[in-house]
């Protein structure tokens, strides 16, 4: 027993080290379609340079098309594919929230302002697309 203890703290370590930050949207989130509210896609969320970015890691969809291309994006991201595209970015922490980003909608190519939300003990993210005075909000759920 006494060889084991010294053991115990690494291992308590590892585990916490290994966990996703609950207060913190890093990770990888599970998105939900508007209509149907089905699991579409999964997105990760990483630091970059300060601020939070976002990529679509893979589609949940079982007739998604891993090849398809953002063809209605109107910069750089024109007919690359969506699989793998950074799709959020310049998010920076401000009190609870993470804000001033910009998110794009692989499906219709458009941008919008962003923020994102944890709630449920950071089980779950409300992000918050705005055009003008306009929003709408996604639940994300926690993958990691």
């Amino acid at each position: 027993m006494r060889r084991a203890l010294p053991i115990l703290p690494l291992l308590l370590f590892g585990a916490a080290h290994g966990a996703a930050d609950p207060l913190s949207p890093v990770g990888a989130w599970r998105t939900f379609d508007d209509v149907t509210k089905k699991p579409k896609s999964v997105v990760r969320i990483i630091e970059k340079d300060g601020g939070l970015i976002a990529t679509v890691e893979k589609f949940l969809v079982p007739a998604a098309d891993p090849a398809k291309k953002c063809t209605e994006c109107s910069d750089e991201r024109k007919d690359k594919p969506i699989l793998g595209m950074t799709i959020m970015s310049g998010l920076k922490k401000d009190g609870d929230t993470w804000s001033g980003g910009r998110i794009l909608d692989p499906e219709n190519g458009k941008t919008y302002r962003c923020t994102l939300n944890l709630v449920e003990q950071g089980r779950k993210l409300e992000m918050r697309g705005y055009v003008g005075i306009f929003f709408r909000t996604q639940v994300w759920e926690r993958i990691e």
